[in-house]
């Protein structure tokens, strides 16, 4: 990177972490720190909810996810905006109405200490391993292609998050992800602006989609009823509704953002705007991608994207099958390239015969080159069966390095970093609020003073932070880490969600009962996960649906008083 960029990259992150320090310095209060003195408006709300779901994974990993399978990954939110709604106008009238803090607060109101205990519990493991996620998975991809350490990078992003969190508090979070939350978009913006520019020396826009839809990049939907595959219509509207209604509505790094808010319409109308626009949001981002992988039609893509892998291979077997692969990988690279433009020429004034035969070569050529990356990723394998052989999630940040001017570089790598401080720092929030209201206050010391209670919140948003570094440490690598942070999820959310229904809706149903079906339930997605393969998805509804079912059955079975 030039000292532009670096001047860019860190004036950016210095401004976003010294505003939030700035505008929140003194919070003296456990109300304001916890809940940002229920003073934030549905924009800051908006954009914080959705800061706190977009991290850093997501601009990182989402455009490889789109460059290497296309765009099936936009169903996982197709329940999203359903959820939203029942959180909005069943949820949030209960949290305002009991004035809590958290979410699991409700749970001893409704049942009992225990089942409120078991839910922060939960949320605390859950949350607490994918808070080292997000500030892992961003470093490891960053320090490779940046040469930088991982150690410094994991802590540079570590240590600017706890200054301002631990500084303001859910204030701080709200008023410095609504700043990061913009810097995203424009980033985003641009580098699509770049890859359309690109593209122009060759073909016209219309011109590319149809190359992409020609290789399978832009089906988005897919309407088979395969429960092994991880991306349906079906999974994504009926798992993504149970995810994203257990996300938003019982998961306190989102239920504090919008418990912040100045009243319910607020909260409501913050929900609203993230029901808008997340999909087009993450349809935007996965476009991006599969545009990629035509800009690499007409660009000269490498035959592996991590080329520290190509690296440590070469150091281990010698550069001559890595020479040979790379000699027939670029000869297909050639060919799908001549292809490409005699199908567009095709589209433009060639008969429907001559396009379906450059459809075919096309198809054909890509298919080749795609063998030969294939045959790139089995040597990887042969030689350390340790490294990461997927390489999409270092795709977009190889078009970043390679082909934008800059500065323009070191606004899209701030962008990086300004997603990954935004989603931890509502998670570290979050953690330290549970920990302190649901344990500290609830169990060791609940008649503390104002003062004793900021004091313990600051410590346990450090604390988490902390821990938070020391899991990304030892986070071990995924074939893809936005996939990795959606599984880790769905193995919890499901059984949260399901403790959550019981209590609004089946209001016969007591704690005891509730309690031990959310263990049996979580017992047995963990059981179903290590031995089967059920697209993860579904793990929300096997979740929620377990807790129910076996709670009513308890309850039932239980003898009368």
């Amino acid at each position: 990177m030039s000292i532009l960029d670096l001047l860019v990259l860190f004036g950016t992150l210095g401004l976003i972490v010294g505003y939030g320090v700035y505008k929140t310095y003194g919070t003296n209060t456990i109300d304001n720190y916890l809940r940002g003195g229920n003073s934030m408006k549905w924009g800051t709300i908006g954009l914080s909810v959705m800061a706190t779901q977009a991290s850093a994974i997501t601009f990182i990993s989402t455009p490889g996810q789109g460059y290497e399978s296309g765009m099936a990954f936009v169903q996982n939110y197709f329940g999203l905006p359903i959820a939203l709604i029942i959180v909005a106008f069943v949820f949030i009238p209960i949290y305002y109405k009991l004035k809590v803090y958290t979410a699991y607060e409700y749970l001893e109101k409704r049942f009992d200490k225990k089942t409120r205990l078991l839910g922060a519990f939960l949320f605390l493991v859950q949350r607490g391993l994918a808070a080292g996620i997000t500030i892992y998975a961003p470093a490891i991809i960053l320090s490779t292609i940046l040469g930088w350490s991982l150690t410094w990078t994991i802590l540079l992003v570590g240590v600017l998050v706890i200054i301002y969190t631990v500084s303001g508090g859910t204030k701080a979070v709200s008023l410095t992800q609504k700043h990061q939350m913009t810097v995203i978009l424009i980033g985003m913006a641009i580098a699509f602006g770049y890859i359309v520019h690109y593209l122009s020396d060759f073909v016209t826009f219309p011109e590319a989609l149809h190359i992409a839809g020609s290789l399978d990049k832009l089906n988005a939907v897919d309407f088979s009823f395969d429960f092994e595959k991880r991306y349906t219509v079906w999974s994504g509207i009926l798992g993504g509704l149970f995810l994203a209604l257990s996300y938003f509505g019982t998961d306190q790094s989102q239920v504090q953002r919008y418990l912040g808010g100045k009243n319910t319409v607020e909260s409501r109308m913050g929900l609203m705007f993230n029901a808008i626009l997340k999909i087009p949001m993450q349809f935007f981002i996965l476009l991006t991608g599969a545009l990629l992988y035509v800009f690499y039609i007409f660009y000269q893509p490498p035959v592996h994207f991590n080329a520290q892998n190509i690296t440590s291979v070469e150091q281990q077997v010698g550069i001559e099958n890595i020479d040979r692969i790379t000699t027939d990988h670029d000869f297909w690279v050639q060919q799908r390239k001549e292809s490409a433009l005699n199908y567009a020429e095709a589209l433009t004034g060639g008969s429907i015969e001559a396009q379906v035969q450059a459809k075919q070569k096309l198809q054909q050529t890509a298919e080749r080159v795609n063998d030969s990356r294939t045959e790139m990723k089995e040597l990887i394998a042969s030689t350390d069966a340790a490294m990461k052989i997927k390489d999409s999630d270092y795709v977009f940040l190889t078009f970043i390095l390679n082909y934008l001017p800059q500065g323009i570089i070191g606004l899209l790598i701030a962008v990086i970093f300004s997603a990954a401080m935004s989603s931890t720092s509502g998670e570290l929030n979050a953690l330290a609020s549970t920990t302190v209201i649901d344990f500290y206050k609830n169990l060791i010391n609940p008649d503390a003073s104002e003062n004793r209670y900021m004091l313990v919140s600051k410590l346990m948003t450090a604390g988490w932070g902390i821990l938070a570094i020391g899991f990304a440490f030892m986070a071990h690598q995924s074939e893809n880490l936005i996939e990795m942070v959606n599984i880790l999820g769905s193995l919890f959310y499901g059984n949260i969600l399901g403790i959550f229904l019981v209590a609004f809706f089946v209001k016969f149903v007591q704690g005891t009962a509730v309690f031990w079906a959310a263990i049996v339930s979580q017992l047995l997605v963990i059981g179903l996960f290590l031995s089967t393969d059920i697209g993860y998805l579904w793990f929300n509804v096997i979740g929620c649906t377990g807790v129910l079912l076996i709670s009513l059955l308890i309850q039932t079975l239980k003898p009368k008083a």
